[in-house]
């Protein structure tokens, strides 16, 4: 199958490329380059692709792909608040476009990266798909509005199909640093202590990075009957769990960490537990990798590559890239490349 990988130099899309080439796919990437450079150890071999904005894609480059698998985002919820306009524009309505253009070019899958942040408040009973949808910030919000959009265009000859991934974490050679467990390993790892901002309180849902990539590859040869139109969350209730039970964890496995939840940053409304068992029954897909394992994978990869401090706080997180990009001229206010190769 020929498939077109968005954001494939992104955190995600590092990790889902070989893992689609190994199953036989043959896969161009498409990304504008963020975060191309952002690597940590040996730099990762990309596959052909399109340097080019989201925002700008043409039908031609979408011609001849069996499938779409949309990872590209401003994946950063302090980014959404940060610049809320910039986040609709290039998670709505450039995903929107790009899918609309995807039908056009005759592309019969459109797998969707959406988030199970979709959720928001959602309390401490487990949900399901079917669950009422309560965004609490741009990020959610957009993901969200794409979904709508998206589904209304499914027709006997264009699929949507809708992975609402739980919060990411695992090894990358394109490291993020700003997702829960990635950071409070990297902390551990550099400072001795594992510090949580909020109360620990609010539930979170994990999942390994290679899941959500498994999970992709399982999409893409299912018969496209059954998964036509469908929203599956992506990861595994063993890995619902609290901010302080995460925590504890990198505790445990980070030799002399010690635990601070320091609660300065208030009461986190963001709080929901999440039902897997729709992708295990429709999929026959089961998340492998619990917590701990993805911890542990972490901590080995950050000592032995070398994470630094500045690199961890600087080139890894997400918002301090993209300020990075933009004081040095290579982006304008809009997040526009201004500087063509930088």
């Amino acid at each position: 199958m020929r498939v077109l990988v968005t954001g494939h130099q992104g955190y995600l899309g590092t990790v889902l490329v070989p893992v689609l080439q190994a199953e036989g796919h043959r896969v161009t990437g498409l990304d504008i380059g963020y975060f191309a450079d952002c690597v940590l150890g040996t730099a990762p071999d990309d596959p052909p692709g399109f340097a080019v904005d989201l925002r700008e894609v043409t039908a031609d480059q979408l011609a001849g792909f069996d499938a779409v698998v949309h990872l590209a985002a401003l994946s950063n919820d302090p980014l959404g608040a940060l610049a809320p306009q910039i986040t609709h524009d290039i998670n709505h309505h450039a995903s929107v476009r790009l899918a609309r253009l995807a039908k056009l070019a005759g592309v019969r899958r459109f797998l969707y990266a959406s988030t199970c942040s979709v959720y928001g408040a959602a309390g401490d009973e487990l949900v399901t798909e079917d669950a009422p949808l309560r965004p609490l910030t741009p990020y959610a919000e957009s993901k969200v509005r794409v979904e709508d959009d998206v589904l209304a265009l499914a027709d006997s000859g264009f699929a949507p199909v809708l992975l609402r991934n739980a919060t990411a974490f695992g090894f990358s050679p394109r490291l993020r640093a700003d997702i829960v467990l990635n950071n409070l390993v990297g902390y551990a790892v550099l400072t001795g202590e594992v510090k949580v901002l909020s109360d620990g309180t609010p539930w979170r849902p994990l999942v390994h990075a290679e899941d959500i990539a498994r999970a992709v590859a399982r999409c893409l040869v299912a018969p496209v009957e059954s998964i036509h139109g469908q929203a599956y969350n992506i990861g595994t209730e063993v890995n619902n769990r609290t901010v302080a039970e995460i925590a504890q964890v990198v505790v445990d496995t980070v030799p002399g960490a010690r635990l601070h939840i320091a609660g300065t940053s208030g009461a986190d409304s963001r709080s929901y537990r999440v039902d897997f068992g729709k992708a295990r029954t429709e999929l026959g897909f089961e998340a492998t990798w619990t917590i701990a394992d993805g911890a542990a994978q972490l901590h080995r990869e950050y000592v032995a590559r070398g994470l630094t401090a500045d690199a961890f706080f600087q080139k890894f997180t997400r918002l301090a890239r993209l300020n990075l990009l933009k004081d040095t001229g290579v982006l304008d206010d809009s997040l526009y490349r201004v500087r063509i190769g930088a």
